[in-house]
């Protein structure tokens, strides 16, 4: 193993001593005979944010290109690339990501060349293949460039056609990448948000009540229960009168409906960011809304009651509320995190849309 990686090195290090000696003197610069006001100017410019629509459609371009290219589905590829980036959201220290990529697929370095490697940052095709490693040339530029965006995705695609092309066969090829029934499950999800819509720019959000109606809520999350044991209170009470509706926060899919013995009448959402949205004590659903439906930011799901703490149907033990929680999924758990600070970021966005709409 040494030898081999001795030689390697003695190889480039030859190379390169050829190019040097080859390369013309004229093309080098030497910056300290350049005046300083002039090697200011050369410096290269902070480029500008790009805006998420910009982002949207450059990564839809992107996936439309490798569609063209592998047969399989853009709305595929947005679900598998969109639930490797929650899992990076859900893991930002095992799974870093990379500024200003479009892509979210993410293979570490002893996965991309080869676990016995012993250069963990090779990019060459060959080498990667003689290690076992999973990188690929997506980009036909002679390297498999783990920090490349089309060299990621098409190294990911060449994962899930690894058996074939047909659905079955595709189905097999994910099972195989991600050996976990839950991301099968996600990416299902959001294959059928994605197929509803048409678009990638579905991360808008709405105010989970009407702001019109009349409701007051602070900040419960973690406090203790008055009912249903000695439990922290994972989510946020927002009290209003009997029958207000209730409405979906986000472009999602509705997981679950029914009864909860601690939730009464409840509905469960799961959004593209890999994020439970949590419904419970209604009083009754939608009457058009069924598991499996996809819903948008806005939409009625339910009305507000006070359901719950008992066998099905049991109601009025508290005073009518929505409680609402918000659970990540890791991709092997789901934890709970505080959705008050985003219930006051929603519901001030739908107020400036109320007024803008009204002008």
């Amino acid at each position: 193993m040494k030898s081999a990686t001795w030689l390697k090195i003695s190889i480039l290090a030859a190379t390169c001593s050829i190019l040097a000696v080859s390369q013309p003197a004229s093309g080098y610069a030497d910056l300290g005979s350049i005046p300083a006001s002039r090697a200011a100017k050369a410096e290269p410019q902070p480029q500008p944010e790009k805006s998420m629509q910009t982002i949207f459609a450059e990564r839809r371009a992107l996936l439309d290109q490798v569609s063209h290219m592998s047969g399989i589905p853009w709305t595929q590829l947005a679900a598998v690339d969109q639930y490797e980036r929650t899992l990076n959201i859900a893991n930002p220290k095992k799974r870093p990501t990379r500024k200003g990529s479009l892509i979210g697929v993410f293979y570490s370095e002893q996965e991309w060349a080869g676990a016995a490697n012993p250069e963990q940052d090779d990019t060459n095709p060959f080498h990667i293949g003689i290690f076992g490693g999973t990188g690929r040339d997506g980009s036909g530029d002679g390297l498999a460039d783990r920090s490349n965006d089309l060299d990621l995705i098409m190294t990911k695609t060449a994962q899930l056609t690894k058996f074939g092309m047909s659905p079955e066969q595709l189905r097999h090829g994910l099972t195989e990448a991600y050996k976990n029934p839950r991301a099968i499950e996600r990416i299902d999800q959001f294959v059928q948000i994605y197929e509803t819509f048409g678009t990638l720019d579905l991360h808008e959000h709405a105010f989970v009540l009407p702001i019109e109606a009349d409701y007051s809520f602070r900040d419960t999350w973690g406090a203790r229960r008055s009912w249903g044991g000695a439990r922290a209170h994972e989510g946020t009470d927002l009290f209003a009168r009997y029958g207000v509706p209730v409405r979906s926060a986000c472009y999602g899919v509705v997981e679950v409906k029914g009864w909860n013995n601690y939730g009464g009448w409840r509905i469960g959402l799961r959004d593209l960011n890999n994020v439970y949205h949590y419904y419970a004590h209604l009083s009754g659903f939608s009457k058009t809304l069924n598991q499996g439906d996809v819903v948008k930011p806005g939409q009625v799901i339910g009305y507000v009651g006070s359901s719950g703490y008992g066998k099905p149907g049991t109601s009025g033990k508290f005073p009518p509320h929505l409680h609402y929680g918000l659970y990540r999924d890791t991709g092997t758990k789901e934890w709970s995190f505080d959705p008050y600070p985003y219930l006051r970021k929603w519901e001030r966005e739908d107020r400036l849309r109320l007024k803008s709409n009204s002008m």
